[in-house]
């Protein structure tokens, strides 16, 4: 932990960081282990998920509130993607139907929530992060570590999937 201390510079910050890694630690090495397939490498997502949080600690305001878990999932896991893609042990496809995925109670009582949760994992996240978490295309682009136009695009098909999830559902948007 002292490694990510020193690359932050406020005390306060420090602080605020510090309990985080203290309360999502081992969930987030229970996600990485999920999907690794062995310890180091889970070990490995975890260290590059916390160097992601840093570079985002300014986007957190609480430590134990649903946003801030649920970024600490998702960041956790698309570290563990890549170190699976990084060794192709895992044929991409596949993968992306494996991860759980971030699980945040929707509101409603059906239609939309219904349809979220029938999505593949990968748009569902798109979704959350850009439309429940408030996140720009840009804070996305670093999360997920991609290209600001390949985020565009996945949330242009995420947005597709569950369009067409609600119509064949029968609701209107």
């Amino acid at each position: 932990m002292l490694i990510y201390l020193q690359m932050i510079g406020s005390e306060e910050e420090r602080a605020f960081f510090e309990r985080l890694y203290l309360e999502y630690r081992q969930l987030m090495f229970y996600v990485a282990r999920r999907l690794l397939p062995s310890d180091a490498d889970a070990e490995d997502a975890v260290h590059q998920a916390f160097l992601s949080i840093i570079e985002n600690l300014k986007n957190f305001s609480d430590i134990k509130c649903p946003e801030t878990k649920a970024f600490c999932v998702l960041v956790t896991e698309n570290k563990a993607i890549d170190i699976l893609r990084s060794r192709k042990h895992l044929a991409w496809a596949a993968l992306e139907e494996a991860a759980a995925g971030i699980e945040v109670p929707l509101p409603g009582d059906g239609g939309l929530a219904d349809a979220m949760t029938r999505l593949p994992a990968r748009y569902r996240q798109a979704l959350l992060l850009r439309f429940y978490m408030g996140y720009s295309v840009r804070e996305m682009a670093s999360i997920l570590g991609m290209s600001q136009g390949a985020v565009q695009k996945l949330l242009w098909r995420s947005k597709e999937a569950l369009r067409r999830a609600l119509e064949k559902e029968g609701s209107a948007l």
